[in-house]
């Protein structure tokens, strides 16, 4: 069991009981899943692109990346319908815990003048989303071997109802946010 799982089974979860006041342990929030996207705009006229793209995301995820295509035709971005114009990785489970473990304790004190995440990326229904500007945070990426540096969006899908009770489930996950 990975170590941010059982410290939510033996802390967190009375934790949040007592602030919360759940009467059923099924009440209480967790982590669902974790959705981590890349956008590769240049993907449309070079293919490498993408597939370095990929590569650098399943570094830093452990896990195969799927592509993602354009729903529907840009003419002004030049994209057209069904084109290859990013990829994701959708992290459940132990791989889900690993990566929040590295991502608050390892890669976001290595981002330049970090104050903390920004507190208000909650969606309303007890999801946050995060916005990374660059890949080579992670301690698994190679600098030397890197072609460009690209940025990522982060989404923590929780089971809570409301945006307090997923930013207490996140603060008690170490999550740094901003004062």
């Amino acid at each position: 069991m990975s170590r941010l799982k059982s410290i939510y089974k033996d802390e967190i979860v009375d934790a949040l009981t007592k602030k919360f006041g759940y009467k059923n342990i099924m009440e209480v929030p967790k982590l669902d899943k974790i959705v981590v996207n890349m956008g590769v705009g240049e993907a449309k006229d070079n293919a490498k692109a993408l597939e370095s793209a990929v590569k650098d995301m399943e570094i830093i995820t452990g896990q195969k990346a799927v592509t993602t295509k354009a729903k529907k035709a840009i003419a002004n971005f030049k994209i057209r319908e069904g084109m290859a114009i990013g990829c994701k990785v959708t992290l459940r489970g132990e791989k889900m815990y690993e990566f929040l473990d590295r991502l608050v304790n390892l890669a976001l004190p290595r981002v330049r003048d970090f104050r903390g995440v920004n507190p208000n990326g909650f969606d309303g229904r007890g999801n946050y989303a995060l916005g990374i500007k660059e890949q080579i945070i992670f301690p698994e990426i190679e600098y030397d071997k890197v072609d460009k540096v690209r940025g990522m969006d982060i989404v923590f899908v929780t089971t809570a109802r409301t945006d307090e009770e997923a930013r207490e489930l996140l603060a008690q996950f170490n999550m740094p946010f901003a004062k």
